[in-house]
């Protein structure tokens, strides 16, 4: 067994596929940074709000405020770096800690994709993808034709364990056997030329679509790996995201996992996309020395990197199954939901008032949450259970400090979970600014009273 995988880390490969996927990843990355930017996003999620919702442990991370922009501005230039493999190294850290920094700053803009950004850029500080067609190559003028084969495999891997990892959450009751959420989702796509008035509206195209999506999240990652099907596979792939980008409003992350499916095609496929990009930048070119180039590329830390890599995929392979230490139902108290690969599979709806009382008086009166949450932040926090206990506290906090006394928080929360009728939410005489977040179960959360079977 050690022989084996002593023989596998030896084992080389053409650094063109990692090369490529550099290149790709940078220019979406940047793109993905201007659009945020030109929608005047960067000012509506991360300026104008009074108040920020934190990630558990992660409360020391603040909004700059208007150097926000500037905090954007290093992570695109960053992003552009590394599609010109400049200083590459830098330029992926300095791009994996902006954009995460940007994610950290308010959990109310948290989608599965932006976490697979952070994951997937953290990766890439550690294999060498400036090794091949990069600036970096000129400057230090030499260049490598060859990288360790599991440089290239552990970016297999990661995407692998999203796919598989989303296809497993979709094995669950709602999805299969009641096409939920997608039968109130695609009904409303009455307005799509030709099919939004009939297929949309069709019972048995909601089931057609939920378990071709849990099929397809299940079987595209061995289809890709394996030769004979992985054309047909890269097809499937187009397709799909393609037709997900038009019924659901989900930004650049479908251009982005077609584009990362490309590491899977043969080093040849890589070397032709390598020359037309290099026939497109031909007249911006002036003549300069190609760098002497290499064999293979030599990483002088291994023994300190292979560990490392070893510890980051063991978390992404056991974490998301961290749900299964609580009894609750997952789709109702959210307790291990996220950071697990679970790809909209719930509809979920609220309506939470705060009541903030004076424990010896008995007097009380109800919050206006819009005078403290933009109505984006106020629709996640409405039926998210840890979103609801951050502004119990804030609230508390904030009368406290104006002077009332004997604070007391305590809310009234509906909620409806794909289609079900709303149901009381949280226990409305607990006083929540007394209760304290960790990763203990949230027993201020009522019960849900029905079953949704699966994993």
């Amino acid at each position: 067994m050690i022989t084996k995988l002593k023989s596998y880390l030896n084992k080389t490969t053409n650094a063109a596929p990692l090369a490529v996927f550099r290149v790709f990843f940078g220019i979406m990355m940047f793109f993905s940074i201007i659009r945020f930017w030109y929608h005047g996003w960067i000012e509506k999620l991360y300026i104008d709000p009074k108040f920020h919702f934190k990630y558990y442990n992660f409360e020391w991370v603040k909004s700059l405020g208007d150097y926000n922009y500037l905090l954007f501005f290093i992570c695109g230039i960053s992003a552009l770096f590394i599609a010109f493999g400049l200083k590459y190294r830098v330029a992926i850290i300095v791009f994996f800690l902006s954009f995460t920094y940007i994610e950290l700053i308010d959990k109310t803009t948290y989608l599965n994709h932006y976490y697979f950004i952070s994951v997937l850029s953290f990766l890439m500080i550690f294999l060498p993808a400036n090794a091949k067609f990069s600036v970096d190559n000129l400057l230090r003028k030499r260049s490598y034709n060859q990288i360790p084969n599991w440089t290239i495999d552990s970016i297999k891997l990661l995407l692998g364990i999203v796919y598989f990892y989303a296809g497993i959450a979709k094995l669950n009751s709602d999805w299969l056997f009641k096409a939920m959420p997608l039968k109130i989702w695609l009904p409303s796509k009455y307005d799509l030329p030709i099919i939004g008035n009939n297929l949309m509206q069709q019972d048995w195209f909601h089931y057609a679509m939920s378990w071709s999506g849990m099929l397809y999240d299940l079987t595209i990652p061995f289809l890709l790996l394996y030769k004979r099907t992985r054309r047909f596979a890269f097809v499937l792939v187009v397709v799909f995201h393609v037709f997900t980008r038009i019924l659901f409003s989900i930004g650049m992350f479908p251009y982005i996992m077609i584009v990362a499916t490309l590491i899977f095609f043969d080093a040849s496929v890589h070397e032709k996309i390598i020359t037309v990009i290099k026939r497109l930048l031909k007249p911006f070119r002036r003549q300069i020395k190609a760098p002497k180039t290499q064999d293979i590329y030599q990483f002088s830390s291994r023994k300190i990197l292979l560990p490392i890599l070893a510890i980051f995929f063991a978390f992404q392979i056991v974490f998301p199954f961290r749900y299964a230490f609580y009894k609750n139902e997952l789709f109702w108290t959210e307790e291990g939901y996220r950071l697990s690969w679970r790809v909209m599979l719930m509809e979920k709806a609220g309506l939470t008032t705060f009541k903030i009382a004076n424990s010896k008086t008995g007097q009380y009166f109800y919050v206006q949450n819009s005078d403290f949450l933009t109505a984006f932040q106020e629709k996640q926090m409405s039926f998210q259970p840890d979103f609801i206990l951050e502004y119990a506290h804030f609230l508390g906090d904030h009368f406290k400090a104006q002077g009332h006394e004997n604070v007391q928080v305590f809310a009234d929360s509906y909620v409806a979970l794909n289609g079900r009728l709303s149901k009381q939410y949280v226990d409305p005489t607990i006083d929540l600014y007394q209760e304290k977040e960790s990763f203990k179960p949230k027993h201020w959360i009522l019960p849900f009273k029905d079953e949704i079977k699966g994993f």
